[in-house]
C-alpha cells in the first residue's frame, strides 16, 4: 500500500481503534518512552504520524483530568464566593452611603436651629478667587473686572448707609457684565467655585443691603443701564437694572408718560425692584410691586428665567415676579425688567401746611384720607428736618422751621382746585398755622423739592467724619399714626441725638434720620429700637419701603412669627442651596453671636 494510501486508510478508521489497533496494552506510554518503538523507516513517515497522534492522546487526557478536578462541590463555591462578593459590595456601598445624610430636609420650613452653626460653605481660598478672576476676566474682559481699593470700598457700604461695613465685609472683585448671557457665565462660574456674590446697581439702599459679608465678588450692573423697549400703545417698557427712576421718566415725559415709583435721587431699577420700594407717589399709586409685569432672573446656579409675559394681569402659575420683587438679591439676580407706565398727569400742584404740634400735623393727614380727598401724595416733615433745610442752603426759599405737611395734587386744572380748596379747609380745622400752594410748575417743583432733600440736608449737619447717619423707616395702619408719630418724636428729641422725621404718611409711612459718633451709637441704636417695637406693637411693619437688609432681619420674627421666618428661609434654601446670593440679608442663615441681638 502506498504512503497516500495508508494516510486515507488511517484518517477513515475512528481514534480510538487507530489506538487500540497500532499499540498494544500499554503501547501509548511507549511511544513517549521507547525511543526504539519505530522503525528506522516509520520515523519518516509512520513515525512522525503515530508520534503526532499520540501528542494528541495525552493532551486529550490531561484536559479530561484537569475538568474531573473540577468536581461540583468546587463549582458550588466558586459560585457562593462569586456571590458573596457582590452582596458584600453592595452592603459596604450601602454603608458608606448611609454614613452622609440626606441634604434634602422633609420639613416645609427651615428653623435657624437647623442650620449649619458654621455657616455655608464657601470657597473663598486666595487660590480659588485668583482662579475666579481668570473666569470673570475671560467673561467680560480684563477692563471690566477691577480689584481697586478704592473700588472695593465704594462697593461694600455708603456713608448714608445704617449699617457700618467691618474692615472683613468686602468683594475681593468688581465685575461688570453688559448682557444677562454674561450675567449667567459669571453665576456658573461661582456656582462651580462656590464663591459668594452680591449685586450692586445704585448703591442708594439704607440698611446695609450689598455689603459683602462674605466676601466673594460683586456684580455692578452698571453697564446695564438701558432702555431695552418702550411699547407705548400697551403702556410698558423693558428697562436693564442700572437705569435710574429719573432718566427713565425724562425719557418717558418725551412721550407723555411716567413711571410712578420716586424713591431717593439715584435709585435704580434693579435696587428698586431688589427692596421693593415706594417713595412719595405711593398713597395714590402703590409701590413698586405695583408696577413690575415681569422680570428677567439669572438663579445662583446661572439658570436665566423670565418670571411672565407682558399681560396686565395673569394668573398662570406662581407669581415669582412678585416672588423676586423685595427679595433684597437673595434669589437671583435681576437683568431686565417689564415695568407698567402710565399717562403723565395733566396738571399738578404742591401745597404746603404747617402746624404747632407734630401730631396736629399727623391727625390732619388722618383726616384728610378719611375723607377721601384726591390727593396725589402727602409727606410729613418735623420742626428740625425743616430746621435743616433752612441751614443747608439747599433750597431757594427760608422755611417756617414747625411741623409741615406737603400735598401734591394732580388732575385736570378744575379738579386740582377743587381738592386744594379741601385740604386747606381740613388743615384749618387741624390747627393749621399757615397754608401756601404753588401758582404754576416751577413753583411746585420747588416746593417739593425740600422734601427730596430731606436726608442731605440732615447729613449736611455731621460734625465731622466720624459722625454717622441712621435712616430708618416703619409703617403703622393710619389708624395709629398720629400715636406712634408723637411717641417717637419725643423719644428722639429726649435722646439728646440730631434727629429728624420725614415720612409717606398718606399710607401710614416715616421715616427717622439720626445722626450719631461711635460714642452716640449706643443711643442711635436704643432709639431705632423703641421705634420698630411700637410700630410692630401697634401691628405695623419694621420697614415700609427700605427694606430688611442686615439692620431689620432680627426684627421679622417679632412682626410676622418665627415660622413665616422659617419658611422664607426655606425658600432661599429653594433658590440657592450654596447661598451664594447676598448672603446673611433678610433672614440669617447662621446663628448669631451671644450679644449680637438686642432683646426685646
Amino acid at each position: 500500500m502506498s504512503r497516500p494510501s495508508l494516510v486515507r486508510t488511517i484518517r477513515h478508521i475512528p481514534f480510538s481503534r487507530q489506538c487500540s489497533r497500532q499499540f498494544p496494552a500499554g503501547g501509548r506510554r511507549a511511544l513517549h518512552t521507547s525511543p526504539k518503538f519505530f522503525s528506522n523507516e516509520d520515523k519518516t513517515f509512520r513515525g512522525q504520524l503515530y508520534e503526532s497522534t499520540a501528542r494528541r492522546i495525552q493532551a486529550q487526557r490531561e484536559a479530561e483530568a484537569r475538568f474531573a478536578s473540577m468536581t461540583p462541590t468546587s463549582e458550588f463555591a466558586r459560585q457562593s464566593a462569586f456571590t458573596f462578593a457582590i452582596v458584600f459590595s453592595c452592603a459596604l456601598a450601602y454603608w458608606f452611603g448611609s454614613m452622609k445624610p440626606d441634604t434634602v430636609s422633609p420639613l416645609s420650613t427651615a428653623p435657624l436651629s437647623s442650620m449649619d452653626p458654621k455657616g455655608p460653605k464657601h470657597n473663598t481660598s486666595p487660590t480659588n478667587l485668583e482662579a475666579c478672576w481668570t473666569d470673570m476676566v475671560s467673561i467680560v474682559g480684563k477692563e471690566h473686572v477691577s480689584t481697586e481699593e478704592s473700588d472695593l470700598q465704594v462697593h461694600s457700604g455708603s456713608d448714608w448707609s445704617s449699617y457700618t461695613t467691618k474692615d472683613n465685609e468686602r468683594p475681593f472683585m468688581i465685575v461688570s457684565p453688559s448682557t444677562t448671557e454674561e450675567v449667567s457665565k459669571i453665576m456658573k462660574a461661582c456656582h462651580t467655585r462656590n464663591v459668594p456674590v452680591t449685586g450692586y446697581s445704585g448703591g442708594t439702599s439704607l440698611e446695609g443691603h450689598f455689603s459683602a459679608t462674605r466676601g466673594g465678588i460683586c456684580v455692578d450692573f452698571s453697564r446695564m443701564d438701558k432702555i431695552v423697549k418702550l411699547h407705548k400703545d400697551d403702556l410698558d417698557v423693558i428697562v436693564q437694572p442700572a437705569l435710574g427712576w429719573e432718566l427713565l421718566n425724562e425719557e418717558l415725559g418725551k412721550e407723555g408718560l411716567f413711571f410712578p415709583p420716586d424713591p431717593g435721587p439715584g435709585a435704580m431699577i434693579g435696587g428698586m425692584v431688589g427692596t421693593g420700594c415706594s417713595g412719595t407717589n405711593a398713597y395714590r399709586y402703590g409701590t413698586m410691586r405695583d408696577w413690575v409685569l415681569s422680570l428677567t432672573v439669572v438663579l445662583a446656579d446661572g439658570t436665566v428665567i423670565k418670571t411672565r409675559q407682558r399681560p396686565r394681569k395673569s394668573s398662570a402659575g406662581y407669581d415669582l415676579t412678585r416672588m423676586f420683587i423685595g427679595s433684597e438679591g437673595t434669589l437671583g439676580l435681576v437683568t431686565e425688567a417689564t415695568l407698567k407706565i402710565t399717562v403723565k398727569p395733566k396738571h399738578e400742584s404742591v401745597a404746603v401746611t404747617s402746624f404747632g404740634t407734630i401730631r396736629e400735623a399727623a391727625e390732619c393727614v388722618s383726616r384728610v384720607v378719611g375723607e377721601g380727598v384726591p390727593i396725589a401724595a402727602v409727606e410729613i416733615l418735623d420742626d428740625v428736618q425743616m430746621r435743616c433745610i433752612n441751614e443747608s442752603g439747599f433750597t431757594s426759599r427760608i422755611w417756617k422751621e414747625a411741623p409741615t405737611l406737603f400735598f401734591k395734587f394732580s388732575g385736570t386744572k378744575s379738579a386740582v382746585q377743587e381738592s386744594v380748596g379741601l385740604v386747606q379747609t381740613l388743615a384749618k380745622s387741624k390747627g393749621s398755622k399757615s397754608f401756601a400752594f404753588a401758582k404754576d410748575a416751577d413753583e411746585a417743583a420747588e416746593l417739593w423739592s425740600a422734601r427730596k432733600e430731606a436726608l442731605w440736608t440732615v447729613m449736611a449737619k455731621r460734625r465731622d467724619e466720624s459722625d454717622h447717619v441712621w435712616t430708618t423707616d416703619v409703617a403703622v395702619p393710619i389708624s395709629r399714626l398720629p400715636d406712634i408719630i408723637e411717641e417717637t418724636k419725643d423719644d428722639m428729641a429726649s435722646s439728646g441725638l440730631l434727629a429728624a422725621m420725614v415720612g409717606h404718611v398718606g399710607d401710614g409711612n416715616f421715616h427717622a434720620i439720626l445722626l450719631f459718633n461711635d460714642k452716640e451709637r449706643k443711643t442711635a441704636e436704643e432709639v431705632v429700637h423703641r421705634m420698630v417695637k411700637r410700630a410692630v406693637e401697634m401691628e405695623g411693619t419694621v420697614t415700609g419701603e427700605h427694606g430688611v437688609g442686615l439692620i431689620k432681619r432680627d426684627y421679622l420674627a417679632h412682626e410676622m412669627g418665627e415660622s413665616t421666618v422659617d419658611t422664607m428661609r426655606k425658600l432661599k434654601q429653594a433658590f440657592d442651596p450654596l447661598c451664594l446670593l447676598n448672603c446673611d440679608k433678610i433672614v440669617r442663615i447662621q446663628k448669631p453671636k451671644a450679644g449680637e441681638v438686642q432683646p426685646w
